[in-house]
């Protein structure tokens, strides 16, 4: 698959999960990748793991979660980045 296809594969899986009401709770970052943790806003919802490996999705989720779409931080809550 090409880089970009690896992109949008995960852009997708980011956007989707915002779609559904998921927010961005923890991103961790590690020599695997980085690792994407995402809570949904009801109470009782399973929180959701997605692992990153392009650099691309990696910004694509932060500028989501800073500035790009306040759905995709909930208010009120630290992150631990």
């Amino acid at each position: 698959m090409s880089a970009f296809g690896e992109f949008d594969k995960e852009r997708q899986e980011i956007d989707g999960l915002i779609s559904r009401g998921y927010r961005v709770i923890r991103i961790i970052e590690d020599l695997d990748g980085t690792t994407v943790r995402f809570r949904h806003l009801e109470p009782g919802g399973a929180p959701v793991e997605l692992q990153l490996l392009t650099a691309d999705a990696r910004k694509h989720v932060t500028t989501l979660m800073l500035g790009g779409s306040k759905s995709a931080a909930p208010s009120g809550e630290s992150y631990v980045i």
